[in-house]
């Protein structure tokens, strides 16, 4: 019995779409996903790897089957049947791809408007006038991104917010922004610096926790406006959205965590912005993404996202290792314990003994 061509064609394709869908799903090429933000970048990399394995098997199939079904024959020394053009056939294989395209455009639209990239009144921020207009040199795009933007009465938001990083005193210690001049932003274009704010949901609302961090080679420091804390390594909290605000003291450099699926520049004189919300306990990586000189490999940092409670005693082991907020710590003491008393869950896994602190608070 001869199967006709119909359902053969019908059998290929149920059988091409099952595994495109299978290995979509399956590569196992992305790490952990460890934030809320990561889970959406995921799922428009799988699409996307759906489609590719699609068009990958059909064409690489349909190839393979020409070479072995038209190969000549033995004693077959005719030329080919002079074929000129297929307009269908062209018209379909133009309009796909097309389709595809337009498809994933959207897609990523969307999934980069819901995680906070794209910010439509970051535009009215700074409102087109007349001295805009002008673009240095002879109207060249390319030299207006090689030049300061113009002198303007408009008030200097990145000013603004590099003002309000540094009223936390642990930030100001550690920024040396009173040596590099702030950027204005861009008349028309918004703000000078690149920005991922939060999610539609929660658009206008506060983050649930602020991180100013600073890159310098070759290292990231890490401040807690609401506490003070200075650290190396940056503790956040699962469920709680983070904002961070970040600059750079010398060079460029990018902050990167692979587990979040998000990337933002730290530039000298701009301040970055990015929101995350972490949803995975775990250990991860910071990875400076942005060539910054000869030890750039080397400029690493912990990321450790973990419960509301082990955050909390995170802090609270910080603020009491503080020589700055020791006194402080002991004065909010609930229970009206003695000082070696309420620091000791504190201080026992540090190495220090009740004899000790003792002998400091005599």
């Amino acid at each position: 019995m001869k199967i006709p061509s119909s359902i053969w064609t019908l059998l290929i394709g149920i059988v091409l779409t099952l595994a495109s869908l299978w290995y979509g799903q399956n590569h196992g090429l992305l790490p952990t996903a460890a934030t809320d933000e990561a889970v959406l970048v995921d799922g428009l990399f799988n699409a996307m790897m759906i489609i590719s394995t699609g068009i990958f098997l059909l064409v690489e199939g349909i190839l393979i089957y020409s070479a072995f079904k038209y190969r000549r024959r033995a004693g077959d020394n005719e030329d080919g049947p002079p074929v000129e053009g297929n307009v269908p056939l062209e018209i379909l294989w133009t309009a796909i791809p097309a389709i595809i395209v337009i498809g994933i455009s959207v897609y990523s639209f969307d999934v980069y408007n819901e995680i906070g990239g794209f910010d439509p009144h970051a535009i009215h921020e700074a409102p087109m006038n007349q001295e805009s207009m002008k673009m240095p040199g002879h109207g060249s795009a390319m030299a207006a991104t090689l030049t300061d933007t113009p002198p303007s009465t408009e008030p200097n938001l990145n000013q603004e917010k590099s003002d309000e990083a540094m009223q936390d005193p642990a930030t100001a210690e550690v920024r040396n922004a009173d040596q590099i001049p702030q950027l204005r932003n861009a008349p028309g274009v918004g703000i000078v610096a690149p920005t991922i704010g939060g999610s539609p949901d929660r658009a206008g609302k506060p983050p649930q926790l602020r991180v100013n961090v600073t890159g310098l080679q070759y290292a990231w420091i890490f401040t807690y406006p609401e506490t003070g804390i200075t650290t190396g390594e940056m503790h956040v909290p699962i469920g709680r959205e983070v904002q961070i605000n970040m600059t750079a003291n010398d060079v460029i450099h990018a902050f990167w965590v692979p587990e979040f699926r998000l990337k933002q520049d730290a530039i000298p004189g701009r301040q970055s912005e990015i929101r995350f919300t972490p949803k995975k306990a775990g250990d991860y990586t910071l990875i400076c993404a942005e060539l910054c000189g000869p030890y750039h490999g080397a400029m690493r940092a912990s990321v450790v996202v973990e419960t509301e409670e082990a955050f909390d005693k995170w802090e609270q082991e910080q603020l009491v290792a503080s020589k700055e907020t020791l006194n402080q710590a002991v004065a909010v003491n609930p229970a009206n314990l003695s000082p070696n008393e309420f620091l000791a869950p504190y201080t026992k896994d540090m190495g220090i003994q009740p004899e000790m602190l003792h002998q400091i608070h005599k």
